[in-house]
């Protein structure tokens, strides 16, 4: 099960973290999500646990507990939204803008002339 971690103190490292999901089952990886530009902590985590009923167990007992000053976030993590855009604009493609007017051939559009 993946759970995620909030409200992370940047001064937590992935072993304290995943020591703290050890006393509840077995712990698959520990992933703190850092910036792209800068490698700082961004102060979340995600957490996977095999077992259902220890991952429960751990968000439960974690959930609230003090680590390094901060009181922890724990839940089930959500799955990844879907980040492809795709639409937008009305403009682009081959024929790009252009004005109004009339058809492309019998003058005043605003678009290209042959």
């Amino acid at each position: 099960m993946n759970i995620y971690v909030g409200n992370l103190s940047s001064e937590v490292s992935e072993e304290e973290l995943k020591a703290e999901f050890q006393s509840y089952g077995e712990v698959g990886t520990v992933n703190i999500v850092k910036d792209r530009m800068t490698g700082q902590p961004r102060g979340f985590a995600f957490v996977e646990m095999p077992g259902k009923n220890e991952a429960r167990a751990a968000m439960e007992g974690l959930n609230g507990k003090s680590l390094k000053g901060r009181n922890l976030i724990v839940n089930e993590a959500r799955p990844k939204a879907d980040t492809h855009r795709s639409g937008g604009g009305g403009r682009g493609g081959p024929r790009g803008g252009g004005g109004g007017g009339r058809d492309r051939f019998g003058g005043r559009g605003g678009g290209r002339r042959f």
